[in-house]
């Protein structure tokens, strides 16, 4: 039977430990392909990356041209290209993060006007997208906060840059989104004046015809300020919503004269907007 001391127990152990350190500088080591690359091959193949949509390997080779060139202009507009690289990535935050960043460290620079106009997309939802398309969700049915902060992004690029390439685009997404924003106050006035809670749906439509006075959707909106009001048998504010819509939408379907109609318009209105 073999015997075993400590002393060769304790050498054995060594010897592994020397073999296992050894082994160690065998192993390659991560080599990094970008060494020695300058601020244009950097930034290329870093815009190459974008081009094929490897936007992971942009931000990594953007992010490297910026730690290692940090005061050319590569690296200002490495700055800006992270942050539309995350943007076409889907990452919101990161997106808006790396845009804030920019403006603060460059609010002068000859493209800044363009990193408000993208702060504005990324909270611009101008497409629901698949499952919004699937489930016939409308804009107006959705939380507002991202349309005000988009409206914002564009409000601060058509007032500091009015003469800007992406001004005119802009303002156009501005109307959009008010009329998106007023929509979606109807809306739930709308839903509460369903369900009876008529003095929550005169404040939301009242705040719907008070911001947004030019929107459509103030048609319904003094519609239903009518109708609220007539539920809640407050006739002398009834009366003045609706001289307010008659002179405002004179033409509108819901102002029916004959006795019984307008109650079966509303039902159909309510009947078409649930469905």
């Amino acid at each position: 039977m073999a015997r075993f001391t400590l002393g060769s127990v304790a050498g054995k152990a060594a010897l592994i430990g020397a073999l296992m350190l050894g082994g160690c500088g065998l192993l390659p080591e991560q080599v990094d392909e970008t060494t020695g690359w300058n601020a244009q091959r950097l930034y290329s193949e870093a815009k190459t990356s974008m081009s094929e949509g490897a936007y992971d390997r942009a931000i990594q080779m953007f992010e490297k041209l910026e730690a290692r060139y940090p005061y050319g202009r590569y690296a200002q507009q490495a700055q800006i290209e992270v942050a539309y690289a995350y943007y076409k990535q889907g990452e919101q935050a990161l997106s808006l993060a790396a845009a804030d960043r920019f403006i603060k460290l460059h609010p002068n620079h000859p493209n800044v006007d363009y990193v408000y106009y993208l702060k504005g997309l990324v909270n611009f939802n101008e497409d629901l997208g698949l499952l919004a398309g699937l489930s016939r969700q409308d804009l107006s049915e959705r939380d507002p906060k991202g349309a005000h902060e988009a409206f914002e992004s564009f409000r601060d690029l058509v007032t500091r840059f009015p003469e800007s390439r992406y001004a005119d685009d802009s303002r156009a997404r501005m109307q959009y989104l008010v009329n998106s924003l007023a929509a979606h106050e109807v809306h739930v006035a709308r839903y509460y004046y369903n369900r009876g809670a008529y003095v929550a749906a005169i404040n939301r439509a009242q705040t719907a015809v008070a911001n947004f006075p030019q929107a459509p959707s103030n048609e319904e909106a003094l519609f239903l300020l009518v109708k609220s009001y007539d539920a809640l048998g407050m006739t002398p504010l009834r009366d003045d919503a609706d001289r307010v819509m008659r002179t405002n939408f004179p033409d509108s379907v819901l102002l029916l004269r004959r006795p019984g109609e307008r109650q079966t318009v509303v039902a159909a209105l309510v009947s078409l907007r649930a469905g």
